[in-house]
């Protein structure tokens, strides 16, 4: 099936699965039922890192990145449902809630009904599926989030019911005849080379993109203090219905807000300015790993980014238009211009380019 232009994605996640092949694959197969963490919540743990137990240590390292999986999801069009099975009363799967519900993913509580504590994901997410490809004639992807070989019937059905079948498993605990029944499937660990760079620069490309863009519109903002300093010095103005006795006295004009600028408000500002910086990235980033494309249309990379966050609004950081806003970023990406076309691609000087 090849992809349509408007698409519209169904995102499935076997959480348990995920989250216990992540661990065994950090840490070994088969420990995480040997260490028994699944009553460990990583986020109870405030002590600082040296402190740590060794349990939280190996926990903290084996933490799933979900923005890094409904990214690439989000790439094959827009997300209309997404929905997470596990039994969240477990404190390790508790513990990626506030993550999940952030990205408004369903959170599907699963109670584990035998003493192996299985508690029959597969079964209810095959289900769901089923019942939702039947249900909505429009949704044109399946994404499944597991690796066990128990979906391979299920990735069969969807491709039998037309839908473009995509899988996501971790390395070492995904079944290759699941990987070979679906239209297309994606490494975890690929995935992550997409995200996990952009911590360690962040501090020197996109901050420094921030501050520039918040220095650049200070500078066109008129120093209002100052001028209402010097009216100070010289007094009020007098009127030829007043005599000097008769002049009322004078008193000073309450400075506006916009007069000086709070230190909080500048902080909101480059918070804000840094992370759209930082969501461009992400997208340019993930455009270019899976088209394995040196440029990029605008309006794909714009709506991509509105796919992985719709809240983005350029005017709303100050720019009349997206090209606007991308000329800013002009030491992150690079910007091409043929008449109404426009490109963009990462500087081949980024960080950010791997």
């Amino acid at each position: 099936m090849t992809e349509p232009v408007d698409a519209r994605v169904a995102v499935y996640i076997d959480f348990d699965n995920i989250v216990i092949s992540r661990y065994d694959q950090v840490n070994g197969r088969g420990h995480f039922h040997r260490d028994k963490v699944r009553s460990f919540a990583p986020e109870g743990d405030r002590r600082p890192k040296a402190d740590r137990s060794e349990e939280a240590t190996k926990v903290e390292q084996a933490t799933v990145d979900i923005s890094a999986v409904l990214d690439y999801a989000s790439s094959f069009g827009s997300i209309v449902i997404s929905r997470a099975y596990a039994d969240w009363s477990v404190p390790v799967n508790s513990s990626y809630r506030r993550q999940l519900m952030d990205r408004a993913v369903d959170l599907v509580q699963l109670f584990p009904a035998v003493a192996s504590m299985k508690n029959g994901a597969d079964i209810r997410l095959s289900i769901d599926v089923v019942e939702d490809l039947f249900r909505l004639d429009d949704l044109t992807h399946v994404v499944i989030v597991a690796g066990d070989s128990d979906y391979i019937p299920l990735a069969q059905r969807a491709k039998r019911l037309g839908r473009y079948v995509v899988g996501i498993g971790v390395a070492g605990s995904t079944s290759k005849h699941l990987a070979a029944a679906c239209d297309e499937f994606a490494d975890y660990d690929a995935l992550l080379t997409m995200e996990e760079e952009e911590p360690r620069v962040i501090e020197a490309a996109v901050v420094a993109a921030a501050e520039e863009v918040v220095e650049a519109a200070a500078a066109k903002t008129p120093d209002k203090t100052a001028e209402k300093a010097s009216a100070r010095k010289r007094g009020p103005k007098r009127t030829d219905a007043a005599t000097p006795d008769e002049s009322p006295a004078a008193e000073p004009e309450p400075e506006s807000a916009s007069s000086v600028e709070p230190p909080t408000s500048r902080r909101a500002q480059q918070a804000a300015q840094q992370a759209a910086s930082n969501l461009l990235v992400r997208a340019l980033r993930l455009g270019h790993a899976k088209d394995d494309q040196e440029w990029l249309g605008s309006s794909n990379v714009k709506n991509q980014m509105l796919r992985m966050d719709p809240s983005f609004q350029e005017s709303a950081l100050g720019y009349k238009s997206f090209t606007d806003f991308v000329q800013s970023r002009g030491n992150l990406v690079e910007l091409q211009e043929d008449g109404q076309v426009r490109r963009l691609r990462l500087r081949p000087s980024s960080p950010f380019v791997a």
